[in-house]
């Protein structure tokens, strides 16, 4: 709320650049992660594991699955942040999709992807 009682309907320009440097920072980081984790899938193929010259198949199908599934997720959380971005440029980020009202700054600092404030979230469950 500000000084008169008029809710704010979105976050400044400098709020919005605030937390589109929160965005690129995990953005970065979650990139390397993703990449590290496709350079343990391209180096589990070359392992004596994989040929099936160490680890009992089990063992290694399921480290190749665990590895697959944490890229795919990484993969989704990097979209997900994309997606931050581009609303971030139309000016919309920060505006929950159910209510209409904005998230609060501590829930888009934990949480910057979200789209949903925490009423709209209790709400969903």
């Amino acid at each position: 709320m500000s000084d008169l009682g008029i809710q704010k309907t979105r976050y400044s320009d400098v709020e919005l650049a605030m937390f589109k440097g929160i965005i690129l920072s995990k953005l970065a980081a979650a990139r390397t992660e993703l990449s590290d984790l496709q350079e343990q899938m391209r180096a589990f193929h070359d392992t004596p594991e994989e040929k099936g010259l160490g680890l009992e198949g089990g063992s290694a199908t399921l480290e190749k699955e665990y590895l697959n599934q944490l890229a795919y997720r990484q993969g989704q959380y990097i979209q997900h942040l994309e997606n931050a971005l581009v609303r971030i440029e139309n000016k919309t980020y920060g505006i929950c999709r159910i209510t209409g009202k904005l998230i609060s700054e501590a829930r888009l600092r934990a949480v910057p992807h979200t789209t949903l404030s925490i009423e709209a979230k209790r709400l969903a469950r």
